[in-house]
């Protein structure tokens, strides 16, 4: 079956819902609408939409005029065996001790390594982005440094590869959330896949707020692998759930992203532990001071 996709940018998030919204309506429908921001300080917002027949371009140059966006763009993607696909391209990754793989790689596993089975989903984190690899790096170094935390959370914890890893390293209790529903349930299947069921506890939460989060903390350490603009906006709360001396890895961030997160975390007295550049992207390692 062909799938095509319309894709344009325009200002403004409301302007951008907007726009989908009004998509929705369009003849034939969309099997599915899309809004993202475009995390590089322009401002701009991208609308886009699945098809599987040839989109209307008349009612698509007509909805962008009407809301101030630029022409869509439309493509015919290739029809895809996506499961072959996926399997081809999501090779196992090495990160420190941690191996990350597929069921289709599992004769694959090192004996020396520490295997985290993430099949590929729709909840990000499935350990091929720099991202999630400097996570896993960051932890691994402060294993190695003789680092025992007593409590553990992971923020937006998309398939909870993190907390998981954490969970192989320390019998602790570890609280793995995200805001998103779809990732909970993910990461709750991932649990119980890696044999970790009662180890993680995965939480529907936006943020740090949620009741067991707040019972479980102080946290000595905390995951938060998720954008600029939220972990800026977690700062205050990130800092008050961590113990004194506690560590927060935290990424997300495009290495030019880096400084601004560090001085908005010193505000609230973390300072830089560590720090990686995998690529395009920054791991932070911050320590609350005592």
């Amino acid at each position: 079956m062909p799938t095509f996709t319309a894709l344009t940018t325009l200002t403004g998030k409301d302007q951008a819902e907007a726009l989908a919204a009004a998509m929705e309506q369009l003849d034939p429908e969309p099997t599915g609408v899309g809004v993202f921001e475009i995390e590089d300080g322009s401002g701009l917002w991208e609308v886009g939409g699945y098809f599987t027949e040839t989109p209307d371009a008349a009612g698509l140059a007509l909805l962008a005029a009407m809301h101030g966006a630029r022409d869509f763009t439309v493509s015919q993607l290739p029809e895809t065996d996506w499961v072959a696909k996926v399997r081809r391209e999501l090779a196992p990754v090495e990160a420190g001790r941690f191996f990350v793989y597929g069921s289709h790689d599992a004769d694959k596993l090192p004996e020396d390594r520490i295997g985290l089975l993430i099949e590929a989903s729709m909840a990000f984190g499935t350990g091929h982005h720099g991202t999630t690899q400097g996570c896993l790096r960051a932890l691994d170094r402060l294993a190695v440094q003789g680092i025992r935390p007593r409590a553990v959370a992971d923020i937006g914890c998309g398939t909870a590869v993190l907390a998981m890893a954490a969970a192989h390293l320390w019998d602790v209790p570890i609280l793995a959330s995200d805001i998103d529903p779809v990732a909970v349930e993910v990461a709750e299947a991932n649990v119980v896949a890696n044999g970790l069921a009662g180890r993680v506890r995965c939480l529907e939460a936006t943020g740090l707020d949620h009741p067991d989060l707040a019972a479980a903390a102080p946290f000595d350490l905390i995951f938060a692998n998720i954008l600029k603009a939220p972990l800026i906006a977690l700062a205050a709360d990130m800092a008050a759930a961590l113990s004194s001396g506690g560590i927060a890895i935290l990424s997300g961030l495009l290495n030019e992203q880096a400084d601004e997160v560090c001085a908005a975390y010193a505000e609230h007295g973390l300072t830089v532990h560590a720090a990686e550049e995998i690529g395009d992207w920054t791991t932070l390692c911050l320590r609350k001071t005592a």
